[in-house]
């Protein structure tokens, strides 16, 4: 059973309530995307826990973070969360599907670690089906979102396998959303990609900011690359 919560340096997530735990995607996402101390308001969609909002308060001391929820538990989860943390007065979450979601104003980040297993079988457990497979969010009404949810000069961030992470860089151009950044993550130096965090804009790069990093040496160990990446973060 997964521990009820997970203590980062400087604040804990609760998640006995949440169907998808934290995890090492969230961890990922939440260091790598690309937050500067100037942005003002920054959206996390299908937050679950918080910890990506959490991540964001962190990194951009003067932003204004929004959270949208569908699952009723993991709102109420990710509420309390952000209440206990540092920086409660600047988290709000949303209980409410992201195509409903209706803000006054445009985010200068949106990140996301949205549900993937489109063809897998659906687990038993309704609240890990919300969490995991992208009925609730299909990759359309994701990238539509996206794009009218975020600044004209803003970027949005996010982490998927690598198969369905190709698809959907693909499929983005569709909705205006050029690929700009792309990492690659390998589990251990030789293994297959795991997993592909991605940056997009609304305007094309110049050139793709394009590169690898793998999580563990053969020892089992942190690589030097991911102790580095989350250095802010881990214990």
């Amino acid at each position: 059973m997964a521990n009820k919560y997970f203590r980062f340096k400087q604040f804990t997530v609760k998640q006995e309530h949440c169907a998808m735990k934290v995890g090492t995607d969230g961890v990922l996402l939440g260091s790598w995307a690309t937050i500067t101390a100037a942005a003002t308001r920054i959206l996390d969609i299908g937050t679950g826990t918080g910890l990506i909002a959490l991540m964001a308060a962190q990194r951009a001391p003067v932003a204004m973070i929004d959270a949208v929820e569908l699952e009723s538990e993991a709102a109420v989860q990710a509420s309390e969360n952000f209440e206990s943390s540092p920086w409660a007065d600047r988290l709000t979450v949303y209980n409410t599907a992201i195509q409903e979601f209706c803000p006054e104003s445009k985010y200068d980040v949106i990140l996301s670690n949205p549900p993937y297993f489109s063809r897998s079988l659906k687990n038993e457990s309704l609240k890990k089906c919300l969490a995991r497979h992208n009925e609730s969010l299909p990759p359309a009404d994701l990238g539509a979102c996206v794009r009218q949810l975020l600044s004209d000069n803003g970027t949005f961030a996010a982490i998927l396998p690598y198969e369905e992470a190709n698809v959907f860089i693909a499929e983005a151009v569709e909705y205006g959303l050029y690929l700009t950044r792309r990492t690659d993550i390998h589990g251990r130096r030789a293994k297959p990609v795991k997993r592909v965090l991605m940056e997009f804009a609304k305007q094309p790069a110049w050139r793709l900011d394009s590169s690898r990093m793998h999580l563990e040496n053969e020892d089992g160990s942190r690589s030097a690359a991911y102790s580095e990446l989350t250095r802010e973060f881990y214990l």
